[in-house]
């Protein structure tokens, strides 16, 4: 017999969904993921395109992505360090 999904609702504590609207619900993430959604960028560039943002914010920013599986980040072993940013 084929059992049917369980449903669930975003004001349930227990829904996955709130786990996701935790990860992305800060001001700065959202303007990083969209800023990414457009393609591969470099540390520099977001700082441009996501106007306002601090060093250490879009830092902390991105570390809480990389570590939450939502942006991978490339290095590459040059000299001056190349870093890329990609959703995932």
């Amino acid at each position: 017999m084929l059992e049917m999904p369980t449903q669930h609702s975003v004001l349930d504590k227990q829904c996955p969904s709130r786990d996701v609207l935790e990860m992305i619900s800060g001001k700065w993430t959202v303007l990083v993921i969209y800023s990414l959604s457009h393609g591969i960028e470099r540390y520099g560039e977001l700082r441009r395109t996501v106007s306002g943002i601090s060093k250490k914010m879009l830092t902390q920013t991105l570390r809480d992505l990389e570590r939450n599986g939502l942006v991978n980040r490339k290095v590459y072993p040059i000299v001056p360090p190349k870093v890329e940013y990609t959703l995932t």
